[in-house]
């Protein structure tokens, strides 16, 4: 079975990434630093023909931080992993894009919004790993920001066992709409999208109907599952409306849940919804036509 680096550098190679309302270019030209972990042998300095005791240490669990080096610079991640975590299985694999207010070079703030907070306040809704990245101070999830997101998901799926089948995308605010981006720029990835009071284009310019259309034609196979406040004072909650219409007018089906007294952070109520978790971790990847016939 393919692994997810696989499928992702594919979609890469293929030129999946040129440019869809402001996404990726093609080609990446990253270097990306290596963070494969190595098992570590710990063993006796032994006389000839003396048994030796070996060690084998395993991943870290938890909350762990990580830094990727993208285009000649460092960016911090976070990565979660369940503490069941073991190699035996392989596991659901999760990208989260924060919010605007997130943004930074700590690597830690944007796991205290969103689903980290859900995580943290009962763990048993994700048995997945998670991968965080952080885009920096007036960094947006557009383009080479996006790269580097899924430059932390292949480092992330070289040192743990990952399910290609199970890979999944979600964020908030800015986040939500980095998730239709991405979801738009490289559809045969992910088994499920969750947008999270999201948007298409420049919000701030009123609804762009043309874009709107074009993404919802793309990512209209996939299962959606959108959440949006109806007093969003942030976001337009019109931007959600528009999305989900244009979806199932390009022929998919989409699960909305729009809060009628809800405002921006709505990412409180989607997360800690174990419905939520149910749904998109039953999801798994159509395989693409490439993936049929590399078999």
């Amino acid at each position: 079975m393919m692994q997810i680096l696989a499928v992702v550098m594919a979609l890469f190679s293929a030129g999946a990434l040129d440019g869809e309302a402001g996404m990726m270019q093609e080609n990446t030209s990253s270097s990306v630093a290596s963070a494969e972990t190595e098992a570590v042998v710990v063993a006796k300095q032994a006389e000839a023909g003396e048994k030796v005791e070996v060690a084998v240490t395993t991943p870290a669990v938890g909350f762990i931080f990580k830094t990727i080096e993208f285009e000649g610079r460092s960016y911090p991640y976070t990565v979660y992993v369940p503490p069941e975590y073991t190699a035996e299985k392989a596991w659901p694999l999760i990208l989260f894009l924060h919010g605007s207010g997130e943004r930074g070079s700590d690597g830690l703030v944007q796991t205290e919004v969103g689903i980290a907070r859900a995580i943290r306040r009962d763990r048993r809704l994700c048995p997945a790993i998670v991968v965080m990245p952080q885009a920096p101070a007036n960094g947006w999830w557009a383009g080479k920001m996006l790269e580097m997101a899924v430059g932390c998901l292949e480092e992330t799926s070289k040192e743990y066992r990952c399910d290609p089948e199970r890979l999944y995308l979600t964020g908030l605010s800015m986040g939500g709409g980095g998730t239709w981006a991405l979801a738009a720029t490289m559809p045969n990835a992910f088994a499920a999208i969750v947008p999270v009071c999201g948007f298409v284009g420049d919000f701030r310019a009123g609804p762009d109907e043309d874009a709107i259309k074009k993404v919802a034609e793309i990512v209209a196979p996939l299962p959606i599952w959108c959440f949006h406040g109806a007093k969003d004072p942030a976001v337009p909650v019109e931007q959600s409306r528009l999305m989900v219409k244009a979806v199932e007018a390009a022929g998919g089906t989409i699960k909305y849940t729009e809060y009628p007294e809800g405002t921006h952070n709505v990412w409180d109520n989607a997360y800690s919804n174990p419905q939520l978790w149910k749904w998109m971790l039953s999801k798994k990847r159509a395989p693409a036509a490439d993936d049929e016939s590399s078999k």
